[in-house]
């Protein structure tokens, strides 16, 4: 009888204890890894009713729950504690999001590429130093990676006939939302490339009136087009995959960031990540001297 009223009591005080834990389902992406520390600094989507979308360290119980994630990481994850102390379980990388069939082609065959031809090239992972690469922007000049040395830089892909509004008009979007919030670091620290991916179309006029949509500062932001072999080797730096199909152009969707040194800083995949998230993510790098 006594062991079954101790028993009784422990159950009562572990879900008491459960009771008094709030969890919250949660999305981001990662600014951050700290691992020795067991912490990431995730800038979040809003949850109604319980807060605002904002850039915020968290606590993991376990460095394990890290493994794998890198600035530019989209992860989902479940956000517990008891109104003191808080902490993230289940943190799990989220899949490319928004895609149509297009895209999902275009990830199975970057898939089937590997496999097929694994002594490829291979994309840059974060850490690692771009190629250098020049090619020439809107107003004729010639615009060379290493020529930026010493600021962070911002670099989107897309092409002037995209019709799809998800697309490359979101991703230079996002380049566009940089531009008014860190307008006091352009030029100073912090310059924007789209590198065009249809040359043989976005090039001279076109690509002028392009570029005047989103910029007056052509030395800012530079909207890069060159040799088709050229641009297919900078897109494969990034993991860029892209293919005419029915007269429309097809490409996966990234945003990277490369820091003052030339290293490859986050790559962010599709475009479910928020112009917000973005800013977070350069504002991040910024910092780094």
């Amino acid at each position: 009888m006594k062991h079954a009223l101790a028993f009784a009591i422990v159950l009562g005080f572990m879900a008491a204890v459960l009771l008094a834990q709030e969890r919250h389902a949660m999305t981001g992406v990662v600014l951050s890894v700290d691992r020795p520390g067991r912490s990431m600094v995730v800038s979040t989507d809003a949850v109604p009713g319980f807060m605002a979308a904002m850039a915020m360290p968290i606590d993991v119980r376990d460095a394990s729950m890290l493994d794998g994630l890198k600035p530019g990481s989209r992860i989902e994850f479940a956000y517990v504690g008891d109104g003191k102390t808080w902490r993230a379980e289940n943190v799990k990388i989220r899949g490319v999001e928004n895609l149509d069939r297009k895209q999902l082609e275009l990830q199975r065959l970057k898939v089937l590429s590997g496999i097929a031809n694994p002594e490829a090239a291979r994309a840059v992972t974060v850490g690692q130093a771009v190629p250098e690469f020049a090619l020439t922007d809107q107003a004729g000049q010639r615009v060379a990676l290493s020529d930026l040395a010493g600021k962070v830089v911002a670099l989107t892909f897309g092409y002037v006939r995209c019709p799809n509004p998800a697309y490359c008009f979101r991703l230079a979007s996002n380049l566009g939302e940089l531009q008014k919030s860190l307008k006091d670091r352009l030029g100073r620290d912090l310059i924007l490339l789209t590198v065009v991916l249809d040359p043989e179309h976005d090039q001279r006029q076109a690509l002028l009136d392009y570029a005047r949509v989103w910029t007056n500062q052509p030395n800012v932001w530079h909207f890069l087009t060159g040799p088709p072999a050229d641009i297919r080797q900078v897109a494969g730096s990034f993991g860029v995959e892209f293919w005419k199909d029915e007269g429309a152009l097809i490409h996966s969707l990234n945003t990277a960031v490369i820091d003052r040194r030339g290293r490859l800083a986050a790559n962010l995949e599709g475009n479910a990540f928020t112009a917000a998230q973005l800013r977070d993510v350069v504002t991040t790098v910024l910092k780094r001297q």
